[in-house]
């Protein structure tokens, strides 16, 4: 459970530090990057939470998701129709799931 916080707490303060600013043009892709990566994140903490967490599955998910979701706002941009809404509308109920159980393990 350390790694995906640890992370995600570094991630946090690099991004206050470094005032990172994002063009227009890429505005959707981080955001999504940034919402799928937030799943992974969460799905890991509850993995944790329930003692089925592994690290391989943890990694491998997160870049996955975050490319995927990329690739689908990059596919969607190309053919002039909003597919970045699909990974949103998929990680979003995910993200308030994971926060959900994790809030009730703590309950």
């Amino acid at each position: 459970m350390l790694l995906p916080l640890a992370g995600l707490g570094l991630g946090v303060l690099l991004g206050l530090l470094l005032k990172v600013n994002v063009s227009f043009e890429f505005a959707r892709y981080s955001a999504v990057a940034i919402v799928a990566a937030l799943d992974s994140v969460l799905g890991a903490v509850r993995a944790e939470l329930d003692g089925v967490y592994d690290n391989r599955i943890f990694v491998s998910g997160f870049i996955t998701n975050t490319v995927v979701a990329v690739l689908l706002t990059y596919l969607g941009d190309r053919l002039g129709l909003d597919l970045y809404l699909v990974a949103l509308f998929t990680f979003g109920p995910r993200i308030f799931q994971n926060l959900a159980l994790i809030r009730r393990h703590f309950l």
